[in-house]
């Protein structure tokens, strides 16, 4: 408990000491003193965040609150030396706009915002992400019973990873028109291969023992499939859902500089930063980020629930 005493000492001057920071008005000619007083708060807070990662409570509780407010704390502290440079160096607005700038922008286009969000991710990401990971999932499980396709479908897999999406936007475009289906085409073609690759793999994980128990037991390729093989391979399946949960929404993004209708994540940055609108692009990105975190937050949850009976998740 006295680590955790510490820790909120330090924390609590540091926060102390950038609430005074902030409220300072140094009309972005800070000299060195500011820049002092930012290294010494930084170091304030390192050291309370690093006694706070360190803190070893009793209670299940409160150690799962300690171990969740280490990243909040963290991630509030870059937003608070993101702010206080910006500001008090006078940095221009449009190499980098301050957070508050942003804040401001996103709750004055909150419906904009929701437009392009609805667009994007609401339906070429999500689209495309089922599409993409179930055809990967039911093509590998094919190749898994029909060896020869297997051999032949990974060398191809490889070769389509390496696609660039530059290349492959236009021609989707082209293909599938202006809306969201041919951003939903380029997300299918980033998250296809991905799944197909991981859950081969994860099918063939499973091991010898075990099949041989069930061989004895004259288990068919189904009952195999479904008693032991596909239980196995499903941290690699969710390998591939949490690395295609962010591919899905970069995809979609790129895609959408290359011909949209005037809504879309992607068509409000290439205007916006055309017009030097850099807030807007940022809250863009932030939006982004929020919804990519929150996705591949909920994809992590399910996998926890669904493979829980993984050494990697009971040592946690």
């Amino acid at each position: 408990m006295s680590g955790l005493r510490h820790a909120l000492l330090f924390l609590g001057i540091a926060g102390l000491g950038a609430i005074a920071m902030l409220d300072a008005h140094t009309g972005g000619e800070a000299g060195a003193g500011y820049a002092l007083s930012l290294l010494a708060l930084s170091l304030l807070g390192w050291r309370g965040l690093a006694l706070l990662a360190n803190a070893r409570l009793g209670d299940a509780r409160r150690q799962r609150l300690a171990d969740l407010a280490v990243p909040v704390l963290f991630g509030l502290w870059i937003v608070f030396l993101w702010q206080a440079v910006t500001v008090g160096f006078g940095v221009p607005q449009v190499l980098l706009p301050p957070p508050s700038m942003i804040l401001a922008r996103i709750l004055g286009s909150a419906d904009i915002l929701l437009a392009d969000f609805r667009q994007t991710f609401l339906q070429a990401v999500l689209a495309g992400y089922v599409l993409g990971c179930g055809s990967g999932f039911i093509v590998a499980l094919i190749a898994d019973r029909v060896p020869f396709l297997q051999r032949g479908l990974l060398p191809l897999g490889n070769l389509a990873s390496a696609l660039p999406i530059v290349g492959v936007a236009p021609i989707m475009v082209m293909w599938f028109g202006f809306d969201w289906p041919s951003k939903a085409a380029v997300v299918v073609i980033m998250t296809f291969f991905p799944m197909l690759v991981n859950t081969v793999a994860g099918l063939a994980a499973a091991g010898r023992q075990e099949r041989e128990l069930l061989g004895t037991y004259a288990a068919s390729w189904g009952q195999s499939l479904l008693a032991l093989r596909l239980p196995a391979a499903m941290p690699f399946i969710f390998n591939a859902l949490k690395i295609n949960s962010t591919l899905a929404l970069i995809g979609a993004i790129v895609a959408e500089f290359f011909g949209t209708p005037i809504v879309g994540m992607g068509f409000r940055i290439s205007t916006e930063v055309g017009r030097m609108n850099l807030d807007m692009v940022w809250a863009e990105i932030v939006l982004a980020a929020v919804a990519g975190s929150l996705f591949y937050g909920l994809v992590a949850l399910a996998e926890r629930r669904v493979t829980f009976w993984h050494p990697s998740l009971r040592q946690r």
